[in-house]
């Protein structure tokens, strides 16, 4: 694991805790932000290596043991309890931490923040859980033990505050990122492709789950493309919580895919347009104004499980935050390779105009940039910290 950077005096802590690629990606933007405001603050929890390299040291890492759905998490709980354990005794022993900041991961992250309740520790929670979308019955549960909900989407803000539990809206942090990433030029010379190009990114997901469900998918959808754009070039983003032998496994070794590691924005602003499953990226691939059809597929079980209890007509983040379908989603078994080969050619023709002015429309919709400062300031002050 981790250790804390040199330097690091020995002062008051807190515990931040991520189980997936987004939350350490988000964790590590709080603490960076944190580290510059309260140098003199240890930072230790659970995470990746985003975190690690923002100045957290990790006592776990389940990252790459994160999953979707309820039968698919059955094989990982024994990783997940024993990095319970860790971080239940850490907020046991003394000092205790001054705030423990919970990051999404609910199922895991809801225990935690009770043993942090009995142990007198104030929770936060930063990147709430998706309650707009299903169990807003968890609303009760938050407010007997979270001392401040930092929201990142506009409307959650009504939500928590409504349901008595105070609040903060910060806006999204993937807004501080914008500015680090590449430009088309720069990320197509990372890439080695030439600027006139047809290019097409494939991002199958931060999970060795998602990747074993979407990506033959997307193999499939690459050659129906290439009948029709036989000079397109197609560049595969490796998450950093999946190794690249996850993915080139499932592609032949005359593949024309071409397999990155360079980072998901890198592929994005390289793209004309990208195949992606859900989640946190298709908000930063919108951002970065590249068209998209987005894809997920999950057990049977699962599926029906969330059909059940999803309260929102779509299952992108970009058509929840505008409002209305402006991205295609395929679901189940309509992410086939014919489907998503046929939506990706209409982006390349005249249908990626109008995600592009959509697009547009986002950015105003999830705050301004600085989002990490904001937060890190309604973290201090909760735990007690002054700068």
């Amino acid at each position: 694991m981790a250790t804390p950077p040199d330097g690091v005096p020995d002062g008051p802590s807190i515990m931040i805790v991520a189980g997936e690629a987004s939350g350490d990606l988000h964790g590590a933007t709080l603490a960076a932000a944190l580290r510059a405001e309260a140098p003199h603050c240890r930072l230790f929890g659970m995470g990746g290596g985003r975190m690690a390299s923002a100045g957290v040291e990790l006592l776990a890492d389940v990252t790459a043991a994160a999953v979707v759905g309820h039968t698919e998490a059955i094989g990982r709980l024994p990783v997940l309890y024993r990095a319970y354990r860790r971080l239940r005794a850490a907020l046991g022993a003394a000092p205790r931490p001054a705030a423990l900041v919970l990051i999404d991961f609910p199922e895991f992250n809801f225990r935690l923040a009770r043993v942090a309740q009995r142990a007198g520790v104030p929770v936060v929670y930063f990147i709430p859980p998706q309650l707009w979308a299903w169990r807003r019955g968890r609303l009760r549960t938050m407010r007997e033990w979270a001392a401040l909900v930092i929201a990142v989407l506009p409307f959650e803000l009504p939500l928590y505050r409504d349901a008595g539990i105070p609040a903060e809206y910060v806006g999204h942090p993937l807004l501080d990122r914008l500015p680090h990433a590449p430009s088309r030029a720069e990320a197509r010379r990372r890439l080695g492709v030439a600027d006139d190009a047809t290019v097409v990114g494939l991002l199958p997901g931060s999970r060795v789950q998602e990747i074993e469900t979407l990506l033959p998918h997307m193999v499939d959808a690459v050659a129906r493309i290439r009948a029709v754009h036989p000079h397109a070039r197609f560049v595969l983003g490796v998450a950093p919580s999946v190794g690249r032998g996850d993915v080139e496994r499932h592609l032949r070794s005359e593949s024309p895919v071409q397999v990155s590691t360079d980072g998901a924005p890198t592929v994005i602003r390289a793209a004309d347009v990208l195949i992606v499953a859900s989640g946190t990226v298709t908000l930063e691939a919108a951002l970065l104004g590249t068209p998209m059809v987005v894809c997920y597929r999950m057990s049977r079980v699962s599926s029906l499980l969330s059909r059940l209890l999803i309260r929102v007509p779509w299952f992108s983040l970009v058509n929840v935050v505008l409002g209305r379908a402006v991205v295609t989603e395929l679901f189940q078994d309509d992410a086939t390779g014919e489907r998503l080969a046929a939506e990706a050619l209409d982006l390349l023709g005249a249908g990626g105009a109008a995600q592009r002015e959509a697009f547009r429309e986002l950015a105003g919709q999830l705050g301004e940039p600085g989002v990490g400062e904001r937060a890190a300031r309604h973290v201090l002050t909760t735990a007690g910290i002054k700068p």
